[in-house]
């Protein structure tokens, strides 16, 4: 360690094996929110999610769909808005969601980030979303495009979120759901089962070591930096 000259040895740790694995499993359902990115009445992106709830349920997984109706844009409203309240309260309650935006204009909707948006990086000292699981999923009117979830990766990582590496992406997504808004059989519903799968596998794997997963070297110095500082302050 001699070398390392710039190293604080007092808050330097070396990854191992025993504390990754140091806490029994977790033994109640993982616990997922869903959201989605249209207020349209027949949204795909709402029935994408409800497709993929569906299928979260049937491996163990316990669901929340919230409903962006009535979320106020960003800023607009206080944080103490119903609907501002209840979608941070789902966050918090949540050790996984699922992203589902349509795409508009090349990118996410304004009605998908006004949610992202509105859940914070600290909320009462907890950051709500650090750690935690996430798949990214996107529904087109037209081909193939892979632009949303790749936005939406860039704010999983923005988040702190552990971002799966599989995807779903749906286009021409008027095409498969039938008139009973479910979706037909096809590669496409395939890859959802395969998201939603590898969400629950990640999710088992990580929630109960998220804490230790996301503890960093710069800021347990800067937290004995302050401490020191308040310690050590002259009296006022």
């Amino acid at each position: 360690m001699t070398d390392l000259f710039n190293l604080d040895n007092n808050c330097f740790q070396v990854p191992g094996v025993e504390r990754v694995f140091q806490d029994p499993p977790s033994t109640h359902k993982p616990r997922i929110l869903l959201l989605y990115g249209s207020l349209r009445a027949r949204s795909f992106s709402r029935l994408a999610v409800e497709e993929a709830a569906r299928l979260l349920e049937a491996m163990g997984a316990e669901t929340r769909i919230f409903d962006p109706r009535g979320l106020p844009l960003p800023d607009a409203e206080p944080a103490e808005h119903p609907k501002v309240q209840e979608l941070r309260e789902l966050a918090q309650w949540s050790e996984g969601m699922v992203w589902c935006s349509p795409e508009r204009h090349g990118a996410m909707t304004g009605i998908m980030k006004a949610q992202i948006d509105w859940i914070p990086l600290a909320l009462g000292g907890v950051r709500p979303t650090q750690g935690k699981t996430l798949a990214v999923m996107q529904v087109s009117g037209g081909s193939q495009s892979f632009n949303t979830v790749n936005h939406l990766r860039v704010l999983g990582r923005w988040m702190r979120m552990v971002t799966i590496p599989n995807q779903s992406s749906v286009p021409k997504a008027f095409l498969e759901f039938d008139d009973n808004d479910r979706m037909k059989p096809s590669p496409y519903y395939d890859r959802i089962v395969d998201v939603m799968e590898e969400l629950v596998k990640f999710t088992l794997l990580v929630r109960d070591r998220s804490d230790y997963l996301t503890d960093r070297y710069s800021e347990r110095k800067e937290s004995a930096e302050e401490v020191s500082r308040r310690v050590n302050q002259r009296a006022m």
